[in-house]
């Protein structure tokens, strides 16, 4: 058993990460036709609010938006889970908060270094001090037709462009010293021109002469988050993220990973506790065991077999090559070596199958799409949540309500308490920024 004392925060606050990730009305692909509301409900300016306040309401660290720049996932069978830009979505959520951090993913294979750390500080100055970037490189083969034409390029070449796009945008960020803007009405000073730097980066595959328009932030710069757990991903992790959304559904490889990157990031010269690793969750609640099962077996009536064709995607074999009464293929995916897709999300499938010998049924059950979850009462999800944590496997979750927000209500009313009582979860913010309330400085 881990010294809990040591995962405390600043002003002995618990230092448990509960983040709530916003996909489309809920994870789960029968959530839009389970809520009782409209179907538009995706895109609607006061659904994201109303998540900000209850987050916000729950103590929760932060509302994490993902980014979608396809259809091929969905395929127009329930809102897009990243439908709306999230830089734009969050600002939204800022403007009715005052706490809770706000995370949105945006790609370095289909995006500008500079429109995007733009973007980024400009939320973050809105919401003084609480913006985040989650650092993808985009997976899905079908973006590419959105941007050109050209072929999704290999992980490698991802990989080596995104390691380039990071390092650019810390630098636009931190183009401005502090203390550069001067504002001093009596001489007309506005800002120090020689403390305002140019980039003039010529690299490989970017060219940005820089600064960027906008001073330095409350918090630094923006909190960077990474999602990916290839070979590239774990070492751009280890060099760049100060926190890591991963798929983990057992608790012995998630602290295998949470050992790895603390390794890496100690490689790059950094201290490892400021790496926090953050694998998804997906809580299903009922007052009771049954009452849990009948709202998971009626999410799943509803969404039909999109969650066993979202499976044979993010394994690389064919619909028809998944039996729900028979093991995975692992033959057939073996034999893929033209897999472009998630590697985390294809690996965690896999361990958790092989692991507990499941037929394709049980891992859709067992397996939320691409993540642990719990079927249960709230004890039953805090017990989960407080024995991962308490073991080091992770420093916290990125919960993937199954119906928003009536998952996320719940949650904050019925588990934040238990969590709270156990001395696992603080009870309140202690920190202005989002940096200060993860309690991760400004890395040097």
């Amino acid at each position: 058993m881990a010294d809990y004392a040591a995962h405390r925060g600043p002003g002995g606050a618990p230092g448990l990460i509960l983040n709530v990730a916003v996909l489309g009305v809920g994870m789960h692909i029968g959530a839009w036709r389970y809520r009782g509301d409209d179907a538009a409900t995706f895109a609607d300016i006061e659904f994201y609010q109303e998540l900000g306040r209850q987050a916000e309401r729950g103590k929760l660290h932060a509302v994490f938006l993902a980014d979608t720049l396809a259809c091929a996932e969905e395929n127009f069978e329930r809102p897009n889970l990243g439908a709306l830009d999230p830089t734009v979505a969050l600002t939204a959520i800022a403007a009715v908060t005052k706490h809770v951090g706000l995370v949105a993913t945006a790609s370095t294979t289909y995006n500008e270094p500079y429109n995007l750390a733009r973007r980024i500080a400009s939320r973050d100055q809105l919401s003084r001090g609480r913006a985040s970037w989650n650092i993808v490189t985009t997976f899905v083969p079908d973006v590419a037709a959105n941007f050109g034409g050209a072929r999704l390029p290999p992980p490698t070449e991802r990989y080596e462009r995104a390691e380039e796009f990071v390092e650019i945008v810390i630098k636009l960020w931190e183009s401005w010293e502090p203390g550069a803007l001067v504002g001093d009405k009596a001489s007309g000073l506005f800002a120090d021109a020689s403390r305002v730097h140019r980039l003039d980066h010529e690299g490989k595959h970017y060219s940005v002469r820089g600064p960027l328009t906008l001073p330095r932030t409350r918090q630094g710069r923006p909190l960077l988050y990474q999602a990916g757990s290839s070979e590239q991903g774990r070492d751009l992790a280890g060099r760049f993220a100060d926190a890591v959304f991963v798929a983990q559904n057992r608790k012995d490889e998630a602290t295998a990973f949470r050992n790895d990157i603390r390794a890496r990031a100690a490689k790059f010269g950094r201290d490892p506790d400021h790496v926090k690793i953050t694998p998804g969750f997906l809580p299903i609640l009922g007052g009771t065991v049954a009452e849990a099962r009948r709202r998971k077996e009626e999410l799943d009536s509803l969404g039909g077999d999109a969650e066993l064709r979202k499976l044979a995607l993010r394994v690389g074999v064919p619909v028809s090559a998944l039996d729900l009464d028979k093991p995975l293929p692992f033959d057939l995916i073996d034999a893929n070596p033209d897999f472009r897709g998630s590697q985390g999300f294809r690996a965690a499938a896999i361990a958790l199958a092989k692991d507990e010998n499941l037929t394709v049924r049980e891992i859709l059950y067992q397996n939320g799409g691409g993540h642990p979850q719990v079927v249960g009462t709230p004890e039953q999800v805090a017990d989960f949540i407080e024995d991962w944590y308490r073991d080091s496997a992770v420093d916290g979750f990125n919960l993937m309500i199954d119906v928003l927000p009536d998952g996320l209500r719940d949650f904050v009313d019925q588990v934040v308490p238990i969590l709270q009582s156990r001395g696992v979860f603080h009870h309140d913010y202690v920190g202005e920024t989002y940096r200060e309330e993860m309690n991760i400085p400004v890395p040097v």
